[in-house]
């Protein structure tokens, strides 16, 4: 396995170096085995791109997102203010993340605490990387002409008005985009958000990210693409139930693109 250069805000710290951006991996892209996969393939790709970048590490603590939509404020003001004062500590201006929940949170509810930062999601920062022609697709790649569908995540999509970001990332690909019949505005979501993904449905009502994943499956798509490590979970879990997982992947849109990208 090829080694992932992978600098620490104290490292850059110590060499009196301020990176380009500050990439915040999350709970899920540091715990979540599945999700970790995302986070080696985002790396790969910055390190591919030149991208000057560094990561808290064990500085890097939960955004208190859980905290706040479970109604525990105080838990979610001390973690969030542990964050700012290690983020403003470090002088950072700019944050990419993978996770639509800490992006929401981060860029959001952390102004009002005194945390002021640009905070992009890495699909956007994705496309930026693209359009920039910093990340190229190798031609006749993995997914060329395969169905693509791409689910949108709440807090990205109806939370932050971000859909087109991850579809042109998803047309660099020369892939089939095909949507579903609930996408952008009216997509459904797949249940995380709402906690059913810590809980079994309501009696009598089918799981919700059955019914996600069963409008997915509809598009005739090889891949399903995700954008958040919540939604991944739950339609992951969702093609299983379907017993389609050896026909149907569902992939992060930074693992499409670390598996298609050229790095030559």
């Amino acid at each position: 396995m090829d080694m992932l250069k992978v600098p620490t805000m104290a490292d850059m710290a110590a060499e009196g170096k301020e990176p380009e951006v500050l990439f915040w991996v999350g709970c899920a892209g540091s715990f979540d085995d599945r999700y970790k996969r995302v986070t080696i393939s985002f790396i790969k790709i910055l390190n591919a791109a030149g991208i000057s970048f560094a990561v808290l590490g064990p500085e890097e603590s939960c955004t208190g997102d859980p905290a706040r939509r479970a109604g525990n404020e105080f838990l979610f003001q001390m973690q969030a203010m542990t964050n700012i004062e290690v983020l403003n500590g470090y002088n950072v201006k700019t944050i990419v993340t993978a996770c639509p929940h800490c992006f929401n949170t981060i860029k959001n509810e952390y102004p009002a605490l005194g945390g002021n930062y640009e905070v992009i999601h890495h699909s956007t920062y994705l496309q930026q990387l693209i359009n920039n022609g910093k990340v190229k697709m190798k031609e006749g790649g993995e997914f060329k002409g395969k169905k693509i569908t791409y689910h949108d995540s709440c807090y990205l999509g109806r939370a932050n008005d971000v859909y087109e970001a991850p579809r042109k990332v998803l047309e660099a690909l020369d892939a089939d985009l095909v949507e579903m019949k609930r996408c952008r505005t009216k997509g459904l979501c797949c249940g995380a958000g709402g906690a059913q993904m810590f809980k079994e449905a309501e009696s009598g009502d089918k799981e919700i990210n059955i019914e996600r994943t069963e409008e997915a499956l509809a598009t005739g798509a090889n891949v399903i693409a995700s954008a958040c490590p919540f939604c991944m979970t739950m339609m992951t879990d969702g093609v299983k139930n379907k017993e389609k997982e050896n026909d149907v992947k569902v992939l992060d849109l930074a693992e499409l693109i670390a598996i298609s990208q050229d790095k030559n």
